[in-house]
This record gives structure tokens, sequence and C-alpha cells, in this order.
């Protein structure tokens, strides 16, 4: 993994709860609360001067106007949610280029056990602790923060353990 031992851990005590909450805002109303999007992007704003060397901060900036480009393109052909778009984009500038091959094996496993955990779990008596959270209700619909938190928080945690 290219990002630095050191960076992601400056970064995973900030973002490490902003995923919980992101995970458990979207099974609860099916919403990505913008506060928690700007405040991920605010983390790395200002904790990202301290991790990184300031060529490799100002580059991984470029990295959200591109993820929100495409996000923008995503969500107006249907494709994802408008949340799961903006996460996307504020969890961009913490992925390096060179992990991205990485990243997306971590995304199709963290997607994966998501999708098959949420549906054992609706059809499960854990249901019963939390009855009235959106997410049981809507057929085929997911909640994609549980997946896209849970893939930023994996990859800052094996990047603590395994990057440069």
């Amino acid at each position: 993994m290219e990002i630095p031992t050191s960076a992601a851990l400056w970064f995973m005590p900030f973002v490490l709860p902003v995923c919980f909450y992101v995970a458990w805002s979207d099974m609860r109303a099916m919403r990505i609360p913008n506060t928690s999007v700007l405040f991920l992007l605010g983390v790395y704003v200002v904790v990202g001067l301290i991790a990184l060397p300031f060529p490799i901060y100002l580059w991984h900036l470029l990295h959200v106007v591109i993820v929100l480009l495409i996000g923008i393109l995503l969500n107006a052909g249907g494709l994802v949610g408008a949340g799961d778009a903006k996460f996307a984009t504020a969890a961009a500038p913490f992925v390096f280029v060179s992990d991205l091959r990485f990243l997306m094996a971590i995304f199709t496993a963290t997607l994966l056990a998501a999708w098959v955990t949420h549906r054992i779990a609706k059809h499960s008596p854990i249901r019963r602790m939390v009855p009235d959270w959106e997410s049981w209700e809507q057929g085929w619909d997911f909640p994609m923060g549980l997946a896209l938190g849970g893939t930023l928080a994996l990859y800052l945690a094996l990047g603590f353990l395994y990057g440069a």
C-alpha cells in the first residue's frame, strides 16, 4: 500500500467515528447527512496538512473534484444516491491513486459483506432492537453508507498495518 502508515494513523481517530456514523445514519434513515460529509472533508483539509507532505496534500485535493464530477454523473444517471456520491467525494482525498485497485477489492468485499449482513439482520431478531430503521423497508435499495464507511475505515486500518 502506498498510503504512509503515519498518515493512516493521523487520519484514523477522526475518520473512523465519521465512518461509523455514516453507516448507522444510512441504515437508520437512508440518508448520509451533509454535516458528516463536510466534517470528513474538513478532517482531510486540517489533518492532511500535518499527515502528508504538502505536494501530495494538494494533489489529493484534486481527487475531490474528480470524484465529485463522476458522482454527479452517476447520480444523474440514477446509479448512486446523492449522499453516496457526496461521501465518496469527501473520502477521495484519503486514498492514494496507486492504492485504487486495492481499494476496489476492499470495496467489493465490504459491499458483499455489508449487503449479506444487512439482509440477515433484516430477517432476524436483531430487527426488533431497531424496528424503526428505514433501511428495513426499502426492498432492494441498500444503505450504501454501510459499505462506503466500512471501505474507508478498512482502507485506513490496513494502511496503518501495511502502509508505506
